[in-house]
């Protein structure tokens, strides 16, 4: 038995000047394979933390290849290969354009269930509208070949496209019966999520060509989208199926305060935004809420008070670490920290921060074929932006259309930016890890 935990960081950000985060084009450094090792205590035994590729861009999902290697995307729209060696690719070809806004962009990247033989691979990402204002979230797949996807086609659009680059969602997961689940967010219009016409706040589950599964809870109700498995969801960035059980396990942010873990159950209505344990970022309730209980909702399987800002979900299975075999593993972006909780049954009975010390937001956790927790990191990008927009706060307004410009920003976003960071408003770019029970703003991108 290893002395060792090992945690592997396959894409831990090392960018040291501003940069164009929102376009496609590589950035002047690039990717390259990492060479970093670090040990870190915890509750059973040390850790060792070891980087396998550094310089990725908002990196954000990530599927394990069979040649030991694994596909990564990048936010702002781009898709690379990584050797088991850490060695990254030119971005992929084939890859659909995506509303690059905000918290959208490409999202995660899943393998079809018949890979082997089909080489087909499924993105979700955000589409904008015909006239690029607005988003939803969407499906794609396409065959892999040495240069990038081909014969990529549409299988799933979010409707109505109501998202600015808020609350995408989004994470792919195939169950067991070959079926494909699809986390989303419901696009910061907190209504539509009790909305049966629209897709927005809604887990759905559709075939792996799109079409729709004919024992879908909603099929066949009149006024509701067929596609639904559940609804009153607000920001879905995690899913896994339950290594013993096979039922497929989610989390979501809450708003400030009550991200929560779900088990979601077919017709089954999770609340939000008419119960929920969080509060509205001014301090106040949640309009639309009428407390955190209410005939008909489900309540959470499990909730934190305090918002970690979780995205990102894996079970540790097999026998490489017996100390955490059954764990489930949820990354915090705002907490910085990557969450161990132990179960009993679906019980979860304690929870571990581990990697406080490094300071860093995990965006995603995926167990590899070798047994070992991968995390994707895209804490600097955050911290390039959060010195660039700073920078700003003090130019003139010539000089802050300029600054957009380097930034790869819209004269617009990058205001709406400014008047977020310098009143106190959206975001915090930087929040302090909460050392109180009072919830913290989530970060929830």
């Amino acid at each position: 038995m290893s002395r060792w935990i090992s945690i592997v960081v396959t894409a831990l950000l090392v960018l040291a000047a501003c940069q164009d985060t929102s376009s496609p084009a590589t950035s002047a450094r690039g990717p390259v394979a990492g060479t970093l090792q670090s040990t870190h205590a915890s509750e059973r035994g040390p850790v060792r933390v070891t980087e396998v590729t550094v310089g990725l861009d908002s990196p954000w999902g990530l599927a394990f290849l069979p040649d030991g290697g694994m596909l990564v995307t990048e936010r702002p729209g781009r898709l690379r290969r990584i050797s088991a060696a850490g060695n990254a690719s030119e971005p992929l070809t084939g890859v659909p354009a995506v509303f690059a806004t905000g918290q959208s962009g490409l999202l995660d990247v899943a393998l079809s269930p018949q890979f082997a033989s089909d080489r087909l691979v499924y993105l979700s990402y955000m589409e904008a509208n015909w006239r690029g204002n607005k988003a939803g979230t969407t499906v794609a797949r396409g065959r892999l070949d040495e240069g990038g996807l081909v014969d990529v086609q549409v299988i799933y659009r979010q409707e109505p496209k109501l998202s600015s680059g808020t609350h995408p969602g989004s994470r792919l997961v195939f169950a067991d019966d070959g079926l494909l689940f699809v986390t989303q967010g419901e696009n910061n219009v907190r209504p539509t999520a009790q909305d049966m016409d629209k897709l927005q706040g809604k887990l759905v589950r559709i075939a792996p060509d799109g079409s729709i599964p004919a024992d879908n809870p909603f099929v066949g109700v009149d006024g509701a989208r067929p596609e639904i498995w559940s609804l009153g969801h607000r920001n879905m960035q995690g899913a896994a199926l339950h290594p013993v059980t096979r039922k497929l396990w989610t989390h979501e942010h809450g708003p400030m305060g009550g991200d929560e873990i779900n088990i979601p159950e077919p017709g089954r209505n999770y609340g939000w935004p008419i119960i929920t344990y969080g509060q509205n970022y001014s301090g106040g309730p949640i309009p639309e809420s009428t407390g955190t209980q209410a005939p008909g909702m489900e309540q959470p399987h499990h909730y934190w008070p305090v918002s970690p800002a979780v995205s990102g979900m894996a079970f540790q299975t097999g026998d490489r670490f017996p100390a955490w075999s059954g764990n489930l593993f949820i990354g915090a972006l705002a907490t910085r920290e990557l969450i161990r909780l132990e179960l009993d049954g679906d019980a979860i009975t304690h929870e571990e921060r581990l990697l406080g010390d490094r300071g860093e937001r995990i965006r995603d956790v995926r167990q590899g074929p070798d047994g070992a927790l991968y995390l994707l990191v895209d804490d600097a990008v955050s911290q390039v932006e959060r010195h660039c927009i700073q920078a700003a706060l003090g130019l003139s307004r010539g000089n802050r259309t300029a600054a957009a410009e380097i930034l790869g920003l819209s004269r617009q976003s990058l205001y709406s930016k400014l008047s977020r960071y310098s009143l106190g408003n959206g975001p915090d770019p930087d929040p302090p890890r909460p050392s109180h029970p009072r919830p913290s703003h989530p970060r929830d991108d």
